[in-house]
């Protein structure tokens, strides 16, 4: 049996080498025909386009991508040709949460906003929309969601149209899958008769898919000052971004919001496990076995001068946006290097938060805290 996987996924090597013939290990976007010729299996992330001219006449029988999107994936010619497909749901979701939560609050801090009554937009709410949503909750902030599909399948009690979510949000943060087709279409959601309808004063944050934003319908807004700001992970033609948006927006990264660490574990041991259910190989609880840690995993805090200075003291000690963009801002040629060298980041629960000896925290403090998922500490 052969594997061909892609070689930035992390903590895989050695782990499928006793169960099978092969495992070759290829640059994602650089994976050929030739290579996966006479593979059974595929191990991939978002750079390798899984369609008929990568796979015609190879012997792949079952795909994994280490990712929660999927629309790198020609599905209906996976399924046509009989190939077994499968992807991570969830596996960053509490890594894309981690993100929106250190932009949310440095947008704020950078505007002299406070988060407490404002309300948070989120456009779908699967895995990674609900936590955001959760995140926004423990911020103080009123939450607004929209998911169409999930509306016609649960009933609408719990959702809100996409106009109000634009007539009321002061920031709106996009959580959908790409699609391109159908009723629920995604692509270009974002385009510019929906950006003229934010509420004057919105910022607009997305993390989902680039298709899903018109880049040129954004960058066009900012310029008109018909929104306040914008924060992009995910962009359109990447990597090859727009670098007059990248100098516009308040933000802008590597789509890199679901790469912590935690998530990456996650989605390859997902992929690993669906991959040896199906061969029936004997190694499908696997998890690695050693994840590496911060080299402090205590943050001691005072309480600042607002809400939201206080909980980024903490939130920036786990992961604080402004590196990943002053990175992308200094050198946006290198945006896949940057992907793919991305340091060590782990999630709030990695953490327990104290007061700095002498100094307690005040209640409001210590339960966002906690609902956040940070661990916490007495002193």
């Amino acid at each position: 049996m052969k594997v061909v996987a892609d070689d930035k996924i992390p903590f895989l090597k050695g782990v499928l080498e006793p169960y099978c013939d092969s495992v070759v290990y290829l640059p994602g976007g650089k994976t050929a025909p030739e290579d996966v010729r006479d593979a059974d299996a595929l191990i991939t992330r978002t750079r390798t386009r899984c369609n008929e001219k990568l796979l015609a006449g190879s012997k792949v029988k079952f795909i994994a991508t280490a990712t929660i999107g999927f629309d790198h994936f020609d599905t209906a010619y996976l399924d046509a040709a009989g190939i077994t497909w499968t992807n991570a749901p969830g596996c960053n979701s509490s890594s894309v949460k981690q993100y929106i939560t250190s932009l949310l609050l440095n947008l704020a801090t950078d505007n002299g906003i406070s988060l407490h009554g404002r309300t948070l937009g989120v456009v779908g709410v699967g895995n990674v929309g609900s936590k955001v949503a959760a995140a926004g909750r423990s911020l103080g902030m009123n939450v607004l969601l929209n998911d169409p599909p999930r509306a016609e399948k649960e009933g609408t009690e719990q959702f809100v149209s996409l106009e109000r979510i634009q007539a009321e949000s002061d920031f709106v943060t996009l959580h959908v899958p790409l699609t391109e087709a159908g009723k629920d279409r995604t692509y270009h959601l974002a385009d510019a008769d929906f950006l003229k309808k934010l509420k004057s004063g919105a910022f607009f944050i997305n993390s989902s898919r680039g298709e899903v934003c018109d880049n040129a319908a954004l960058k066009a807004a900012l310029l008109a000052k018909t929104i306040r700001g914008a924060a992009l992970d995910v962009w359109e033609n990447e990597p090859d971004i727009d670098l007059e948006l990248l100098r516009l927006i308040d933000y802008g990264t590597p789509h890199i919001a679901g790469y912590s660490t935690d998530g990456k574990a996650n989605g390859t041991a997902m992929s690993v496990g669906a991959l040896c259910r199906f061969f029936g190989l004997k190694l499908k609880d696997w998890y690695p076995s050693h994840v590496p840690g911060p080299d402090n995993r205590e943050i001691a805090i005072t309480d600042q001068e607002s809400f939201e200075k206080t909980l980024l003291e903490a939130v920036n000690v786990s992961y604080d946006v402004k590196g990943d963009c002053a990175r992308l801002r200094t050198s946006p040629e290198t945006f896949e290097k940057q992907r793919g060298d991305y340091p060590l980041r782990r999630e709030f629960p990695c953490y327990t938060v104290a007061a700095k000896s002498g100094f307690h925290l005040n209640p409001e403090i210590l339960s966002a805290l906690r609902e956040l998922g940070f661990n916490l500490k007495e002193v």
